[in-house]
């Protein structure tokens, strides 16, 4: 089941608007960044990464909730 759906992913065939699914990332990576670069500069580096880690891993179901599949 999981390489089928890893195939079926850089097919290109997993989902049914595969812009959407990169817009989706795309914000989440942002915040990922901008939170990584904010506490890294404010705290200190190793305190921001793990920072942006967390926001970014607790973000990511909450962005792609809404996506379809093909």
């Amino acid at each position: 089941m999981f390489l089928n759906a890893v195939k079926l992913f850089f097919a290109g065939k997993l989902f049914r608007d595969g812009r959407a699914v990169f817009k989706q990332w795309l914000k989440g990576f942002a915040l990922s960044l901008a939170i990584l670069l904010v506490v890294g500069w404010l705290v200190s580096p190793l305190v921001g990464v793990v920072v942006a880690a967390l926001v970014g891993g607790f973000a990511q179901p909450l962005l792609f909730k809404d996506l379809k599949y093909a």
